[in-house]
């Protein structure tokens, strides 16, 4: 029976517990709002990738020595702002606003870890750029997923140990592409796309290339003419202010004469550097790719397919095919095309995730499943095992001798055999770039063909005099230290400059070796000359002898 006329007796409170909850209550998480929780997810999407690149860049960041494209970025970066000027009339003006920032930085400390720092902290930044894009084109878990998968490719840490300025570049082409997706899908203005990409592209010219690949995104995605005349005022913007560039550029192109035009083996090498260069994750990073290219063409919006492929593809294509008439093609150059590769990978496997998610029960194809954090888990458990299976390729990309050379070592190597007023020659005169960068071991010694400076007289490598000055300098000499090109000393490459050829000429004519020490591709030679050159042919080198 109910007692509707009374009132209800009054039920004891349940006590407090220590925490100040009612005791007998079961413990909750403290409650945070959903814009919060969503702000915190998206900062992890980001900052997870960043924090991997940071960590795996800063492994073996000092490798002791620099290869000779570093070297001249060290030896730039610390000279004046009117020497860098003038250079910059000269030669290498494609990097004078990178020898401008090196200027910068290096003014802290003129050192090798921090020549790398700014690559380093590039890398970090695309990552993060990589897995914002990810995010925003499909979901986080797959922003999450291309970021740590761009993070963990070899060929992206290559370069952010780099004190060059490809990884800077990459940045820049991943945050254009961000801005570029934003003012698409959202209708904002199209400024700070194009100021990031001019940017970019003063930084080097080959990322003008990535206009191409958003114009083929806007053809995918079938834009409107509204999006059409945003993206071509900034895109008429960025060209117009790298007009300057180009034409100052065409005159140096002297610089890229060793290039050869690519090749089908070229293309395929590029491939599986950004798929990975280990057979096992390769093809799997293929498949995926290949999934993830559903949906490509027939839906009137920008998606991770149809924004990933262009930028993957479209640069390096472009540039390749360029090539075969004049040879411009670097793989470093298009290195920003990288980004494309991990988001269309992701993409992939959200294709899986999903179809695995319908077939089973509570899988992300069911509420429960959306909330689960289990694929985005699985996702990362698989980038790390990729990780894994690469780690000797990563190891053995920070050794020294990974580069194509290491004036470290060769420094070093002078330095056990020279004393202070020794002559020394340099062989081709570029070879003097061990000199500028590591002063410390020809402290003391004289450079016979040298007449001016590099920093006074505007040059990479200081002016030498002609051939019969050479000539003259060199029979005043008994004896003459060589830093010398393995394959000049070897007779694989033959000198075309006159002053290089009366150098090897009078080497050749006049001296005999009796000392050497190679490091890589540089041999440091002693050179002396004979009392009397005994008839018959001339006597093989020496063996190389360590000191």
């Amino acid at each position: 029976m109910v007692n509707v006329g009374l009132p209800a007796k009054p039920q004891p409170r349940p006590a407090a517990s220590a925490t100040g909850a009612p005791a007998g209550a079961t413990s909750r998480p403290p409650y945070r709002p959903p814009a919060l929780r969503a702000r915190l997810r998206r900062t992890a999407v980001v900052g997870l990738p960043v924090l991997a690149a940071l960590a795996l860049g800063a492994w073996g960041l000092d490798r002791g020595g620099m290869w000779r494209d570093e070297a001249v970025s060290l030896q730039v970066g610390r000279r004046t702002v009117p020497q860098i000027w003038r250079l910059l009339h000269d030669v290498d003006a494609v990097h004078g606003l990178y020898y401008l920032l090196l200027h910068a930085v290096l003014a802290v400390h003129p050192g090798e870890v921090v020549l790398r720092l700014p690559s380093l902290c590039a890398a970090a930044g695309t990552a993060g750029l990589v897995a914002a894009l990810g995010m925003r084109l499909v979901r986080p878990r797959v922003g999450l997923w291309a970021g740590l998968l761009y993070a963990v490719t070899p060929m992206a840490g290559h370069y952010a140990q780099e004190g060059r300025s490809y990884a800077i570049v990459a940045a820049g082409a991943a945050g254009a592409t961000l801005l570029f997706v934003r003012a698409v899908q959202g209708g904002g203005p199209w400024w700070p796309y194009g100021a990031v990409l001019a940017l970019t592209c003063w930084l080097h010219e080959f990322a003008v290339l990535l206009l191409l690949a958003h114009a083929v995104s806007l053809a995918l995605a079938r834009a409107g003419r509204r999006v059409w005349r945003g993206w071509a005022g900034a895109a008429v913007a960025v060209v117009a202010g790298l007009l300057p560039m180009v034409a100052v550029s065409r005159g140096q192109a002297a610089q890229v004469a060793w290039l050869r035009a690519p090749t089908a083996e070229t293309a395929e090498r590029l491939l599986q550097r950004f798929l990975g260069p280990s057979d096992a994750v390769f093809w799997v990073c293929l498949g995926l790719a290949v999934l993830g290219l559903q949906g490509l063409v027939g839906r009137r919006e920008v998606t991770c397919a149809g924004v990933a492929l262009p930028v993957m593809v479209v640069p390096p294509a472009a540039l390749m095919l360029a090539s075969q008439f004049s040879p411009l093609y670097v793989d470093r150059y298009v290195l920003y095309a990288l980004a494309g590769a991990p988001l269309l990978v992701a993409c992939g496997a959200e294709r899986v995730a999903g179809a695995v998610g319908r077939l089973c029960a509570g899988g992300p194809g069911s509420p429960a499943g959306r909330r689960s954090p289990c694929p985005a888990l699985t996702g990362v458990l698989a980038v790390a095992l990729s990780l894994l299976h690469q780690l000797p390729l990563l190891q053995k990309d920070r050794e020294p001798g990974h580069r194509p050379d290491d004036l470290g070592a060769v420094s070093r190597a002078a330095a056990r055999g020279l004393v202070a007023g020794d002559p020394v020659l340099f062989l081709p005169g570029p070879m003097r770039n061990v000199a500028l960068t590591y002063p410390r071991a020809f402290r003391g010694t004289r450079d016979v063909a040298l007449v001016a400076g590099a920093a006074e007289s505007g040059t990479l490598y200081g002016r030498e005099a002609g051939p019969r000055e050479v000539r003259r300098r060199l029979a005043r000499l008994d004896r003459v230290w060589v830093v010398a090109d393995g394959r000049q000393l070897a007779g694989r490459r033959a000198p075309r400059d006159p002053v290089e050829r009366a150098k090897a000429t009078v080497l050749g004519q006049q001296f005999v070796a009796r000392r050497e020490a190679v490091r890589g591709g540089v041999t440091v030679r002693l050179y002396v000359r004979p009392l009397s050159r005994p008839p018959g042919p001339p006597s093989p080198p020496p063996r190389p002898v360590r000191w």
